[in-house]
């Protein structure tokens, strides 16, 4: 049975995790994250949940501890962001080459320098080629719903790969927002009793974690973790419509908006779309063929989906809130140009760099965005490759 609450995109997490009632949770807090370990401690001090809950002294130990106790054969949870995640680098990466389902809750915020608490993508665009599966949200039900699927896609026995369950830092994490959520019973039955095939403390079948591994098997290691990454994409799909059958809410790699048709589209992550979608709207009103994509999946990354369902559009706007710095805008920008490469008739292709910080980016900036697309439509020619929204130059 499904009820309506209202909840924060952080209480939506906690929410999901103590219905989950996940074996170990290894965290620390961090603005705009602190407020998912916070609610999940509550719930763990009040007997709400079995979990063992360990509090250490960084993001690096928190990451540390959550795949010691993965290994050794626990359903472990951790959250973090910005700041937090960076410090966690050197472990991401262990996470996923021991193929550890690890799901970690991750709050967009900007790194430093200089110091800001505020929303971009910078975060988890630069842990985009760790090994980890992102999935990003546009609202609170998408944070409740990722992180449900999360566990599944993780857990399954032909991917075994952590994943990021991503959301906008205080425009979502902290605005509070009507949203439907599971009973208790329905999570239960969905997460499963978790049984890994191989544990670090089953001591009928020993085995070695985080062994040398040079010339000799390094190279197979890689392209076995590479074989996950390509079969997760068949098994998000798979989830999602698992998901859908039993709640009515179902999410594939991406969500297209009025793209039917459509001259031109902006691709962009998480509550940006929710932004945009009215502006959209206001479009086809108005006799303009505008559309939508809401990338969902970034890793692994839907590149013939993509170019499907941008099909027949004559210009592309892809919306960046990170700077990838290699000279040629945001980091989405150029995997969305790849994935066009191909195509018949290839659509003008533009960045927009915006919201770093938390730069504001209102309907009116997407309007802009949608009136210089329509030029590009129409002449065949850009003036400038990558735009700084909103920025004072």
């Amino acid at each position: 049975m499904s009820n309506k609450v209202a909840l924060t995109g952080n209480e939506a997490v906690a929410y999901a995790m103590r219905q989950i009632d996940p074996d170990v949770v290894a965290a620390y807090p961090i603005t705009p994250q602190t407020d998912i370990v916070q609610c999940f401690s509550q719930y763990v001090a009040d007997g709400k949940v079995k979990t063992e809950f360990v509090t250490v002294e960084s993001e690096h130990s928190a990451m540390s501890a959550t795949v010691g106790a993965s290994a050794a054969g626990a359903r472990a949870m951790t959250a973090t962001s910005s700041q937090g995640l960076a410090l966690m680098w050197e472990i991401v990466y262990i996470a996923s080459s021991l193929r550890l389902p690890i799901v970690m809750p991750v709050v967009n915020r900007a790194l430093s320098a200089p110091i800001n608490i505020h929303c971009d993508h910078g975060d988890t665009m630069g842990a985009r080629d760790s090994g980890w599966i992102q999935l990003y949200s546009e609202n609170a039900q998408e944070v409740y719903d990722n992180t449900l699927q999360a566990l599944r896609i993780a857990e399954h026995p032909d991917v075994l790969l952590p994943v990021m369950v991503c959301q906008d830092g205080f425009i979502t994490s902290h605005s509070l927002e009507n949203l439907v959520v599971e009973d208790d019973e329905f999570v239960k039955q969905w997460a499963g009793p978790y049984k890994p095939d191989r544990a670090l403390l089953d001591l009928d079948r020993p085995m070695t974690i985080g062994a040398f591994d040079l010339q000799d098997y390094y190279f197979e290691h890689k392209r076995s973790q590479i074989e996950a990454m390509n079969n997760a994409g068949q098994v998000v799909r798979a989830v999602s419509e698992e998901f859908g059958k039993k709640t009515g809410r179902t999410y594939g790699f991406f969500e297209s908006y009025r793209l039917d048709g459509a001259d031109i589209a902006i691709v962009v992550l998480n509550s940006t779309a929710g932004t945009a979608k009215p502006v959209v709207d206001a479009l086809r009103a108005d006799g303009v063929k505008a559309g939508l994509l809401k990338p969902r999946m970034f890793r692994p990354f839907p590149a013939a989906e993509l170019a499907a369902a941008l099909k027949g559009v004559k210009a592309v706007a892809v919306m960046d809130r990170a700077e990838g710095f290699s000279g040629m805008g945001g980091p989405i920008f150029p995997e969305i140009r790849s994935a066009l490469y191909e195509a018949e008739e290839k659509p003008a292709v533009v960045n927009y760099v915006y919201g770093l910080g938390g730069r504001n980016v209102g309907m009116k900036d997407i309007k802009a965005v949608y009136d210089e697309l329509a030029q590009v439509a129409k002449t065949g020619h850009y003036g400038r490759l990558v735009t700084y929204l909103g920025v004072r130059e």
